[in-house]
């Protein structure tokens, strides 16, 4: 890892040993956005944020899909329940 310090180099450490939980938050958060999103431009973002988050979780490609042309908070909101248990917090 480049010139960091060592507290640097845990922190770094630290952050990706959690990645996954993390992802998982801000996708928690994209929920609430979303549902409070008032102009279908916010929407359009949030949805691509969803997109690429849920490409660094790695999840199968007919899932994302799925959420993605749906375009429901709800069905976000029930696949990230079943996340929550595949990536349990450390």
């Amino acid at each position: 890892m480049g010139d960091y310090t060592p507290y640097q180099k845990k922190v770094i450490e630290r952050y990706y040993d959690r990645k996954e939980e993390i992802v998982i938050a801000n996708l928690s958060e994209l929920v609430t956005e979303l549902y409070l999103a008032d102009t279908e431009k916010k929407r359009d973002r949030l949805w691509d944020r969803v997109k690429t988050a849920m490409g660094h979780l790695k999840i199968k490609e007919s899932i994302a899909t799925h959420i993605l042309t749906q375009r429901k908070p709800e069905i976000l909101a029930s696949h990230i329940k079943d996340w929550m248990k595949q990536f349990p917090a450390k």
